[in-house]
């Protein structure tokens, strides 16, 4: 393997600087319309009359839903381009957006958080897996791992901005909508669906991919092969012990987050006064995304502490972590739920660039989109496991303790991911 160029945005050629520009606008975009929602989703969903174990099971479609399509859209984006699944992964969430504005049916909204996870498989392992390949070859040599710091700084960004207006328009218009018949929450709503259309045209003139075959012999081989590559993916987790470990551990991680990021709104709305409670769940969710771009943009001098060395650097986040989380369901007051959530934010920032470089150390780039996507399947079922479990406990006991029994899952992940920096030394040697 050549050795990798320390990254040096000065010195790369233009075509390389473009590449990272056009892709951070676009991933700002995206996450733009997908933060006008969600900083009120669960919050939304609580107003159409749902209790917090519903609320798991309708995150819990979305998370199976995902991962039942995860590595047939991710052999077709390797099989058919990145470019026309992801435009098909838009047209999807215009849908489930859609469905979500037009109910207050629990089966309905079931069905719309069904086309959101549809939408999530078909994003899954396609642009990224492009910005990848083709920063490569502008850059040859060069670590990938700043470049995508950059981009998933963009991705926060999009998130955050779009989580304060996402919070604020329910203030600001939700008496509007209410004497139209719909919900407060109903105009971030559709907002993120007007926001999506531009990411559609977006997409559609700024990404460059060289065409492949669009034929309906094309899209019918690409459907063809996909029990083969679902069969060749699972087969190079099993040869690559690395990345089985990785895999694994990444799925113990959700399983301990993910609840923390679905449930926290309705865990810290009522310790604030209402009126404007919307703005401010907005506004600490714009928090939490700007935490995790800091913690995405603190995260290559982290890695530089460790001397490079991703998988001892992401043991020490899913460490901190833990404790950080037990922290979390501690407090008792907004100020100190707050001060610890930003922290908790920052260190799931920090940790998603060594797990991405791991990632994609171990594998070409003709699997790069399917492991992706077989990456992003075993996070959605830690997620959903995770969150079912979780959802269970707090009806039963409290919000606090299921994120307390999450934290063991981030034990169990600390201990794969020393087993993993292990493996990678003796690789090595």
């Amino acid at each position: 393997m050549a050795i990798e160029l320390d990254f040096s945005l000065a010195a790369l050629t233009v075509p390389a600087r473009r590449h990272i520009r056009v892709f951070q606008v676009h991933q700002f975009l995206d996450r733009f319309a997908m933060g006008l929602t969600v900083a009120v989703v669960a919050l939304a969903l609580t107003d159409r009359g749902m209790d917090l174990f519903q609320i798991s099971l309708v995150f819990g479609v979305y998370s199976f839903t995902t991962m039942a399509m995860e590595l047939p859209f991710g052999g077709l984006a390797d099989n058919i381009g990145r470019k026309p699944v992801f435009l098909a992964a838009v047209v999807v969430s215009l849908i489930s957006l859609a469905l979500f504005l037009s109910t207050s049916d629990f089966y309905v909204l079931a069905l719309s958080f069904a086309f959101i996870g549809l939408g999530r498989a078909l994003r899954s392992g396609t642009l990224d897996a492009w910005f990848v390949e083709t920063f490569k070859a502008a850059a040859p040599n060069v670590d990938v791992q700043p470049a995508l710091a950059k981009a998933h700084w963009a991705n926060a960004m999009g998130l955050a901005v779009g989580a304060v207006l996402g919070g604020l328009l329910p203030d600001l218009f939700g008496s509007v909508a209410e004497r139209l018949g719909f919900s407060v929450y109903d105009v971030s709503y559709a907002a993120s669906l007007a926001v999506m259309l531009g990411v559609f045209v977006y997409t559609l003139f700024f990404i460059v991919e060289k065409p492949r075959p669009l034929n309906p012999h094309a899209l019918k081989q690409g459907f063809a092969t996909v029990p083969l590559v679902v069969k060749d993916a699972g087969l190079l987790a099993l040869r690559h012990p690395a990345l089985s470990v990785l895999l694994a551990a990444l799925a113990f991680f959700l399983m301990a987050t993910n609840p923390v990021e679905v449930i926290w709104p309705t865990h810290a709305k009522p310790m604030l006064e209402e009126g404007y409670a919307n703005t401010i769940i907005g506004v600490l969710t714009a928090a939490y995304f700007f935490s995790i771009a800091f913690g995405a943009w603190l995260s290559p001098r982290i890695s530089r502490i460790f001397r490079r060395r991703h998988a001892i650097t992401l043991a020490a986040v899913f460490a901190c972590l833990a404790g950080v989380q037990i922290a979390l369901a501690l407090q008792g007051s907004i100020v100190g739920l707050v001060t610890v959530f930003i922290l908790y934010s920052v260190l799931l920032g920090v940790s998603e660039t060594p797990a991405s470089s791991i990632l994609h150390r171990c594998v070409e780039d003709r699997e790069r989109s399917t492991m992706l996507s077989l990456r992003s399947l075993i996070q959605q079922l830690g997620a959903a496991l995770g969150l079912i479990l979780a959802g269970a406990i707090a009806e039963v006991y409290s919000t606090p303790t299921a994120w307390i029994v999450g934290a063991v899952f981030l034990v169990i992940a600390v201990i794969l991911i020393g087993i993993l920096a292990k493996r990678l030394a003796a690789q090595n040697e």
